[in-house]
C-alpha cells in the first residue's frame, strides 16, 4: 500500500502546515509541491477544479515529500469514488451538517461491506491492479476530514467527531463567519472565539482538528489551543496579493526617485 502521509502526521502527533491550491492543473501544484509545505489542498468546491484537473495535481504531487488532500465539490459518493480512484488518500468533506452526513461520507470511502465504494481493479489507486490486496488494504491508507462550518454543525460537533470512520474535522471560518451573521469578516472577535472553542472541543473528543486562515497570527493561536493542522494561505491570493505589491513597491519607488 502506498503511505498516507497525512493520516500517519495525525497519528504521530506532528503538526503538518498546508497551503490551499485553487488554480487547475500540474504546472503550478509541482512549483508549489516542492516549497516544504507538509500538505497541499487540491480544491474543486470554489475553483474549476475537477476531476480531471486534479489528476495531474496528484502526478505532480508525488514526486515530492508532501500530502495531497483533495476537497470535493459536495458530499456526494459519486465525487467521492473518483477521487479516491485517481488515488487520492486523503478527502476533505465540505458543509457536514450532522453526524447522517458524515456517516454517508465515511461509508462512501469504503469498499462493502462496511461501505459502499465501487469496484474498480484498474485504476490509479491500484496502480492499475499492482498493488495486491487493495480491496482488503486501502481503508488503512485513507483518511476522511470533515468540515463543520456552521452554527449547526458546531453545535454537533461532538456527534459528528464521534461517526465511525472520521479521521479528522475542519473548522471553515468563512462559512462559520457567514452563519454567525459576520459574513466576511472571518477575524470577528465571535468568529475567532466560536473556532478556538472548537478546536479544544475537538481535542477533548479526541479527534484531530484544522483550519484554513490566512492570519498566520490566529493560525498560530489555534495551534496552541490543539489544533493539528493548519493551512495559512491560498495560491490564488499569494499570486495576486504579491503582484500587487509588487506593482505598488516599484511605483513609489519611481515616485520616491522622481521627487
Amino acid at each position: 500500500m502506498i503511505e498516507n502521509r497525512f493520516r500517519h502526521g495525525l497519528r504521530e502527533g506532528r503538526l503538518q502546515v498546508g497551503l490551499w491550491c485553487t488554480i487547475p492543473g500540474g504546472f503550478v501544484a509541482e512549483a508549489l509541491a516542492g516549497a516544504g509545505y507538509d500538505w497541499l489542498l487540491f480544491d474543486t468546491e470554489h475553483s474549476p477544479g475537477d476531476p480531471l484537473t486534479v489528476l495531474p495535481q496528484l502526478q505532480a504531487a508525488a514526486a515530492y515529500p508532501v500530502a495531497a488532500v483533495v476537497r470535493p465539490a459536495s458530499n456526494d459518493p459519486v465525487l467521492i469514488k473518483r477521487f479516491l480512484d485517481l488515488g487520492a488518500q486523503t478527502l476533505l468533506i465540505p458543509y457536514v451538517q450532522n453526524e447522517a452526513e458524515a456517516n454517508l461520507a465515511a461509508r462512501a470511502m469504503l469498499y462493502p461491506p462496511h461501505g459502499f465504494r465501487g469496484v474498480s481493479a484498474l485504476t490509479r489507486a491500484t496502480r492499475f491492479g499492482r498493488i495486491p490486496g487493495y480491496y482488503q488494504n486501502a481503508a488503512d491508507e485513507l483518511c476522511l476530514i470533515v468540515q463543520v462550518e456552521t452554527r449547526e454543525a458546531m453545535e454537533r460537533l461532538e456527534a459528528i467527531a464521534a461517526v465511525e470512520g472520521v479521521g479528522a474535522l475542519f473548522i471553515g471560518p468563512g462559512d462559520l463567519a457567514a452563519s454567525l451573521g459576520h459574513g466576511g469578516e472571518p477575524g470577528h472577535a465571535n468568529v475567532k472565539a466560536a473556532v478556538l472553542s472548537g478546536i479544544q472541543r475537538s481535542v477533548k473528543a479526541g479527534k484531530p482538528v484544522g483550519l484554513l486562515t490566512g492570519d498566520v497570527g490566529f493560525a498560530a493561536e489555534c495551534v496552541a489551543a490543539g489544533a493539528a493542522y493548519v493551512a495559512i494561505g491560498v495560491d490564488v491570493g499569494l499570486l495576486t496579493r504579491g503582484a500587487e505589491s509588487l506593482l505598488a513597491n516599484f511605483k513609489a519607488r519611481v515616485a520616491a526617485s522622481a521627487s
